[in-house]
């Protein structure tokens, strides 16, 4: 059963719809109409509409004009999850061909984990290389036939994870899609990455938490979780404290886990702010569906100032996350305001560099 957080608040009817989603068999809804229409538009808005249209479709709800639209996203994500599919089949064989392997992260190595194509939308196709083959890498894609294919290339893992690439790589694994065989993460890494990308991003997608309990109840019996959560004791509590936000908002069952206890007394703040960032609807108000221009664009047009800065504001998880902080009772406001101290100081570093090249 799943703890009601500000029961009314959109946030926590979001939380409720999703309960369980992910499961082979979900549990029953408990939803009026009033509560569908209120909940569709954030659904929609973050990617999480599928996993709605799962939890209305037997249900008396679901010939209602918003479970309809639900239903038309998971129809578009079906069809596009297919494509996908066959994309990263089709640039996996290339690189293959040109002798490189590369490893995929995100997307379909976390839609796989769900019980129908579809229910978890990606967009592009994040391959990681090892530093001496990127090079190659990109002139692969420079080919005729590679140009065919959307791909977000990284050098290695840093961007990821802190772990070094030799640790990572030596703990892939190789699963099948379809006849290519594909390169993962680990499933202890893949989590933990999962989990740390979740926070710096302010939790504010209601999928992703789906993500963390999906891969959660998905684990491997030999599942390690000493290995999952590293040698950092303040990253492992992030981690931990992920796996409650699961727990607490979606019901993910975590009794079986080393950080049970942890997950159940979570800092009085946390909860609170997911609910604030899923209360929004609409993806122009936040990153990162949205992109917000750099401040300098504003020098030259000082209208809309103000948004921009109130937009830079950082909630209290992504500014805990950027100042390293541990995740406690203290207000947040000091690491809201230091993290806000260092974007700015960035911000001028950026304009010094911007004028001594006029200079010269």
């Amino acid at each position: 059963m799943v703890k009601p957080f500000a029961s009314g608040s959109a946030g926590s009817l979001v939380a409720k719809l999703l309960a369980g989603s992910w499961r082979v068999q979900p549990p029953l809804l408990n939803i009026s109409p009033d509560e569908l229409a209120r909940v569709a538009p954030l659904l929609l808005a973050s990617g999480a509409a599928s996993l709605g249209w799962r939890q209305v479709r037997n249900t008396h709800l679901s010939t209602a004009p918003q479970a309809l639209e639900l239903q038309q996203a998971y129809r578009l994500h079906t069809l596009q999850a297919g494509i996908h599919e066959r994309n990263i089949q089709g640039v996996i064989t290339l690189f293959k061909r040109a002798g490189i392997e590369p490893v995929l992260v995100k997307g379909w190595s976390v839609a796989r984990l769900y019980p129908e194509r579809g229910l978890r939308p990606y967009g592009d196709i994040d391959l990681c290389f090892r530093p001496d083959q990127f090079d190659q890498a990109e002139a692969v894609l420079q080919t005729e036939e590679g140009k065919k294919y959307g791909i977000d290339l990284h050098k290695g893992f840093a961007k990821l994870d802190d772990v070094s690439l030799k640790e990572l790589y030596a703990h892939t694994e190789v699963v099948r899609l379809a006849d290519v065989e594909v390169r993962i993460l680990g499933p202890e890494d893949h989590f933990r990455i999962l989990c740390v990308h979740l926070l710096r991003h302010s939790a504010w997608r209601p999928l992703w938490l789906c993500d963390i309990a999906t891969a959660l109840e998905a684990r491997p019996a030999n599942f390690d979780w000493d290995r999952c959560l590293g040698r950092n004791p303040r990253q492992a509590d992030w981690v931990a404290c992920t796996v409650g936000l699961a727990h607490k908002l979606l019901g993910a069952r975590v009794d079986d886990t080393p950080v049970a206890e942890r997950a159940n007394n979570l800092p009085g703040w946390l909860i609170p702010s997911v609910l604030r960032n899923w209360d929004r609807p609409d993806p122009n108000l936040y990153p990162p569906l949205s992109y917000v221009p750099p401040i300098v664009t504003y020098f030259r047009r000082p209208a809309g100032v103000f948004k921009a800065l109130r937009r830079r504001w950082p909630d209290p998880i992504e500014a805990s996350i950027r100042m390293k902080a541990p995740f406690n009772e203290m207000p947040r406001l000091p690491f809201q305001i230091g993290n806000l101290f260092s974007r700015v100081i960035g911000f001028f570093a950026i304009l010094v560099g911007l004028r001594e090249e006029q200079i010269h």
